[in-house]
């Protein structure tokens, strides 16, 4: 029997009547370590659509203004970054531009970043403890829509955490009370990742393509994922182009226009199963999906595991009708809710999440 994503209601997970059945079909041993929570206020979908809609108008600023956004000190985790990462293959990734900023805000709105510990600073970490760098001009609304939709996000995921967490304490032996509702509500280590999958050329139709050539395989390494539909956009019918005929300061740019579905129904988020499917994986617009990264696989000592995942791009050519030839790009938002630095993810080990992240970020860096 395939395995496929677990549905439930944010009221469930407010009342606490999640079952351990249901948490253990979503991230136990045969699940797509995904859960998927329905019911999200209405808010949530504008927040959505807006910050989406500014993720094209981001990908799209001319390459000297996003130079100002990079930080290659912290090997890019906060700002913006294109072509910094490898696929499989060893390809260099130049499909998918990205934008990471710290969510310290979510505890601390006076705060931009993780708070250092004695063992990690700014100087010897940047990864975590630089600042955020929020475009300074002709981007209205966005630092605050990303904000917004980020606190909704992981509002939500505390929930899961909490439901999470029932299970755990009565099916691991010693586990912590409360200890991932305690990490996700109080983290200033938490990051969000803003995507924009740029349209594959139509020229290379020919070209040798991956399956994962819009994100390569991988795992994450926080504890639970945040992860919102993906919005299509024809860039050829909508051009991300910032107006410049406003007479005064908006307050948001406007909304781009959705595509009702993927052109190519082949596109989109995939995840690796435990008995070695290879499962699509489609988040209603409404809906906001939880994914297990590897912190909770420790945590929980192997009872959630981390799941390999990848995003297979829109194939040139797989457009019809109005959208036939169009400029397909997909955009999307990733907030990975992770431990502070200097909290235990592997008790037998003694390992901090500081420690851990750390030699994440080494092996993923492109040298």
């Amino acid at each position: 029997m395939s395995a496929k994503a677990v549905t439930v209601s944010l009221e469930d997970l407010q009342n606490g009547s999640v079952s351990f059945s249901t948490l253990e079909e979503a991230f136990g041993p045969d699940s797509l370590g995904v859960i998927i929570v329905k019911d999200i206020p209405a808010s949530f979908q504008e927040l959505r659509h807006r910050l989406l809609s500014y993720s094209s108008y981001l990908g799209n600023l001319p390459p000297h203004i996003l130079a100002k956004l990079e930080n290659p000190s912290a090997k890019y985790l906060t700002g913006w970054s294109l072509g910094k990462e490898t696929l499989k293959n060893g390809q260099v990734d130049t499909l998918k531009g990205s934008f990471y900023a710290n969510c310290a805000f979510y505890v601390d709105p006076s705060l931009d970043c993780a708070k250092p510990t004695a063992e990690f600073n700014e100087e010897n970490f940047p990864e975590y403890l630089s600042a955020n760098l929020w475009p300074k001009a002709g981007m209205p609304g966005f630092k605050d829509t990303f904000e917004d939709l980020c606190r909704v996000i992981i509002d939500t995921g505390v929930l899961v955490a909490k439901a999470c967490d029932r299970y755990a304490e009565q099916e691991i032996p010693g586990y912590q009370k409360g200890y991932l509702e305690h990490v996700v509500k109080t983290s200033t280590t938490t990051k969000a990742r803003l995507l924009h999958y740029f349209p594959s050329d139509p020229k290379e139709e020919a070209a040798e393509q991956t399956d994962d050539d819009w994100c390569a395989t991988h795992l994450d390494h926080g504890c639970l994922t945040g992860l919102t539909s993906a919005m299509f956009i024809n860039e050829t019918r909508q051009p991300p182009v910032i107006p410049m005929s406003y007479s005064y300061q908006p307050q948001y740019l406007p909304a781009l226009q959705e595509l009702a579905s993927s052109p190519d129904p082949e596109a989109g988020l995939y995840i690796q199963s435990r008995s070695g499917e290879t499962v699509q994986v489609k988040i209603p617009r409404d809906c906001i999906a939880f994914q297990t990264g590897e912190a909770l696989q420790r945590i929980t000592r192997g009872r959630f595991k981390a799941v390999p995942h990848f995003v297979k791009g829109v194939r040139p050519g797989k457009a019809t009708g109005e959208d036939a030839g169009g400029r397909i790009a997909r955009n999307t938002l990733a907030v990975f809710t992770q431990p502070n630095l200097g909290e235990i993810v592997d008790s037998e080990q003694g390992i901090s999440f500081g420690e851990f992240a750390r030699g994440i970020v080494e092996k993923n860096t492109t040298k």
